[in-house]
């Protein structure tokens, strides 16, 4: 068993508490790589910024749990090596199982996520509260779900929306102890959420009726990327074979993070961003093979990125 605090991690409970009062959202970035971690890291000090470093299972599979317990480690130390100690969550994203968020927590994780939203709604209370009974006798933070996003990201996949119900959240809460709570309200997981044509619209109706139900009560959105158009054009100038895809407009996400959300998940925006820049060394220089000079490029435009989402739509900067 490792506790987070000996990594230097925290957990959400007083970032929470703070982002609520504070009309702005905390920034969960996925990670699985070095040049992920680097450029969040580096986006997140130099805008002042706390962070959430999100783990799927895909990604805990990829990196391995102990090398991704050590990146957390050293991304702390990164942090206070460029300028200023950024308090950082490492946060597994949708789990699924009870073994899974066991496991998460014995190697260091300071918050984990049981997703229990595919099953039946006294399934769903039963596993959740069983996870945070556990995880808080670690002084590790849980997030639940309720409702289901559609679309396909990692290994969470489902082919419509439904909905969060407002009238079971407050009995959810209740019941399950958890310290913040996932919903569904129009977002969805990965690249391709909405057609051209269609007019992305998330529910913020639903939002303002569930905030009421649950005053000052931590709320998470997920699948929030915004799909930038221009990294879809970039990957595709450059020999991809991307269709047009339109994600979540970014003014509905900084509406909402103004309000109950304090926790909004952006992961796709992050890969477009690289395949574009490492598509377009590959482009412009055909010879290079050295994996510095293509992921070098990926990394910058991931920072800039981040940084953007920070300042412009989060308005997480200057809250570290």
């Amino acid at each position: 068993m490792v506790s987070y605090k000996e990594l230097g991690l925290v957990n959400t409970r007083e970032l929470f508490a703070k982002a609520v009062t504070g009309g702005y959202a905390l920034p969960a970035y996925n990670f699985n790589n070095l040049e992920q971690l680097q450029a969040i890291i580096q986006a997140c000090v130099e805008t002042k910024s706390p962070v959430i470093l999100q783990v799927s299972s895909g990604a805990r599979k990829y990196a391995n749990q102990t090398l991704l317990r050590y990146m957390a480690q050293g991304a702390v130390q990164y942090a206070k090596e460029l300028g200023y100690a950024i308090p950082i969550v490492l946060h597994l994203d949708h789990g699924d199982t009870y073994e899974l968020c066991q496991s998460c927590i014995e190697y260091g994780f300071s918050s984990v996520m049981i997703d229990g939203s595919h099953h039946a709604y006294d399934e769903n209370v039963a596993l959740t509260k069983k996870v945070v009974e556990y995880a808080h006798q670690h002084d590790v933070t849980v997030e639940g779900e309720l409702g289901v996003l559609a679309g396909v990201e990692d290994e969470v996949s489902a082919e419509t929306h439904t909905y969060t119900s407002p009238e079971e959240v407050e009995d959810f809460v209740r019941k399950t102890g958890v310290d913040s709570l996932a919903i569904s309200i129009g977002t969805s997981h990965g690249a391709f959420k909405f057609k051209p044509g269609q007019k992305p619209q998330i529910r913020l109706d639903i939002l303002a009726e569930i905030e009421k139900r649950i005053p000052g009560f931590p709320i998470v959105l997920h699948g929030s990327s915004s799909v930038p158009p221009e990294y879809v054009d970039l990957i595709n100038k450059y020999g991809g074979k991307m269709e047009a895809a339109i994600g979540i407009p970014e003014e509905q996400l900084r509406a909402a993070a103004k309000s109950a959300v304090c926790k909004i998940n952006i992961d796709s925006d992050g890969r477009l961003a690289m395949t574009a820049a490492v598509r377009k060394v590959f482009a412009e220089k055909p010879a290079e093979f050295d994996p510095r000079k293509y992921l070098g490029p990926a990394r910058d435009l991931l920072k800039e990125l981040y940084k953007h989402k920070n300042i412009e739509v989060l308005g997480s900067a200057n809250r570290a």
